[in-house]
């Protein structure tokens, strides 16, 4: 589980040109982002992270652009359910309703006494959020801490007609509270949020995860068949001399699962614990059969970034194919891996990166790099850095914390955010490109204390944030003259589409405050 906290910056391409730039001010630490787009409108980006709130420990905050990225709504904050919990692993997602998930763990940091896994839903794209659902709680699974790492995954395939969320999660690392075996766990909504059904394992006689891998973490997608599938590793010499990597997969909403062998082998895995190691299922829109899974490896001298495949549904899957292209064998460390197909089948591969440090270890600097394989090309395109230098280590990355970065790649434009240290303390920064043109842009998420209005400029709608409670507002013009007034801020947005281009003002009050932001209209 992790305690640190983060914001997002977008930059330029390549190495050569990427000015990654870092927009976060704060004196305290920042990780672990999470980013959604909506499939519906792409203009429509979400981010949320760990933060540090005043008098609170780490809260979920998050923010939204309706310009793609240009402009960004002032972060707003999820309450703790207990005022001693803290909070972590934050995850995102849209329905096929256009409505937007939140997941993530809310928990006792100190003693691991309570804590559940949390689902909060937001109707109006992330200005707001409801009330959170309990997915999972410490009292479903005793002596387990099995709210650990909680992905969710939203069946929005043309069969679902229902709203089916799925979570997954696995045991804490907390070796003298959990009693082995261990093992990975779900939890099904098919109502869309609203309840979930009380949590079970994924594993199961003769594929159980077993008593060696504290952390059996499973890795949850659905296809575009909407079936669901995931890998989770084991290790039980009763099962096999050898770890394996299960695939289980299940038509009828996880209530049971098929399983088959994904690797066998002990080829998995990194003998270097300060790597993050988080391996990733995907699942290729384009072919509900095709399925990729990414590990870390030390097959070859150092942990390199490997990939196993399938293409007929799990039956069968590749040999290891290795994904970062330094020298094989020159002992670098690769980690954090994350990855993501677009809709007609492109896949990217996202990690952070060391071969252009000297020494071995996992203390050298590092950057991001990524690789692209377009759909039905057998290689992956020449790998590169998507980072803009070459970061020092800190130590604060030896904690946990900050274990993973995210990608989306949402039609052909790629949007991959990670945590370093360049700026003396961990923030995040998150590189936005698209791989086959090469045009990348520089945006800031902005953030205001008392008022926050986006896009601006703007050519439709305008969005308002607003941390105090007011009961009027009115857009003047620069003449002084009310054109639109109402005693109430519109969740959906100002209509401005009938005013013309140029400048106008926010006016917002109420019986104690006035408060005015100026604006743009711009077509």
């Amino acid at each position: 589980m992790k305690f640190l906290v983060s914001f997002i910056v977008i930059c330029f391409q390549f190495s050569i040109y990427c000015q990654n730039k870092l927009i976060s001010t704060g004196n305290y630490f920042e990780g672990e982002p999470y980013i959604a787009v909506n499939p519906k409108n792409q203009q429509h980006i979400v981010a949320a992270w760990m933060g540090f709130q005043l008098n609170n420990k780490v809260v979920i905050k998050s923010s939204i652009s309706m310009d793609g990225g240009n402009t960004w709504s002032s972060p707003i904050w999820q309450p703790h359910t207990s005022a001693s919990f803290s909070s972590a692993d934050v995850s995102l997602g849209f329905d096929n309703n256009g409505n937007l998930f939140m997941s993530y763990i809310d928990f006792d940091n100190i003693n691991h006494s309570q804590g559940q896994v949390l689902l909060r839903k937001s109707t109006d794209g992330g200005l707001s959020w409801s009330n959170p659902t309990e997915v999972i709680s410490m009292a479903d699974c005793p002596n387990k801490l099995c709210i650990d790492r909680p992905w969710m995954a939203i069946d929005i395939s043309g069969t679902n007609t229902d709203g089916t969320i799925y979570i997954t999660s696995m045991n804490a690392n907390q070796p003298t509270l959990v009693n082995p075996p261990y093992n990975p766990y779900i939890a099904v909504s098919t109502d869309g949020g609203n309840s979930f059904a009380t949590p079970r394992t994924i594993d199961s006689t003769g594929f159980l995860a077993g008593s060696t891998i504290p952390q059996p973490m499973p890795s949850p997608v659905v296809n575009s068949n909407g079936k669901l599938s995931t890998i989770f590793p084991s290790y039980l010499a009763s099962q096999s001399l050898f770890p394996r990597l299960i695939f289980a997969e299940s038509t009828t909403k996880a209530a049971s699962f098929n399983y088959k062998i994904a690797y066998q082998g002990g080829d998995f895995g990194a003998s270097e614990q300060l790597l993050k190691a988080g391996a990733l299922l995907r699942s290729n829109p384009a072919n509900p059969n095709h399925y990729i899974y990414l590990f870390l490896s030390d097959l070859y001298d150092g942990s390199d970034i490997m990939m196993i495949e399938t293409t007929d549904g799990g039956n069968s899957w590749s040999n290891l194919k290795r994904i970062n292209q330094d020298t094989q064998g020159n002992g670098k460390l690769q980690d954090l891996i994350w990855a993501d197909f677009d809709n007609d089948g492109d896949l990217v591969v996202c990690w952070r990166d060391r071969r252009n440090a000297s020494g071995n270890t996992f203390q050298n600097p590092t950057e991001i790099f990524a690789s692209v394989r377009y759909n039905n090309e057998p290689d992956f395109e020449p790998d590169f850095a998507i980072s803009s230098q070459l970061v020092s280590h800190d130590a604060i990355l030896e904690d946990n914390g900050n274990d993973f970065m995210h990608v989306v790649f949402e039609k052909d434009t790629v949007y991959a955010v990670w945590g370093d240290v360049r700026s003396g303390t961990l923030k995040i920064y998150l590189n936005k490109w698209h791989p086959q043109t090469n045009i990348s842009t520089i945006h800031e998420i902005k953030t205001s204390p008392e008022l926050q209005l986006f896009p601006n400029p703007v050519s439709d709608l305008l969005f308002v944030i607003a941390e105090k409670s007011y009961n009027k507002y009115e857009i003047v013009n620069s003449e002084g003259k009310v054109l639109i007034e109402s005693n109430e801020l519109p969740k959906n947005g100002i209509n401005i589409q009938k005013l013309k281009p140029g400048q106008y003002l926010l006016r917002v009050s109420n019986t104690n405050f006035v408060k005015e932001e100026p604006f743009i209209i711009n077509r």
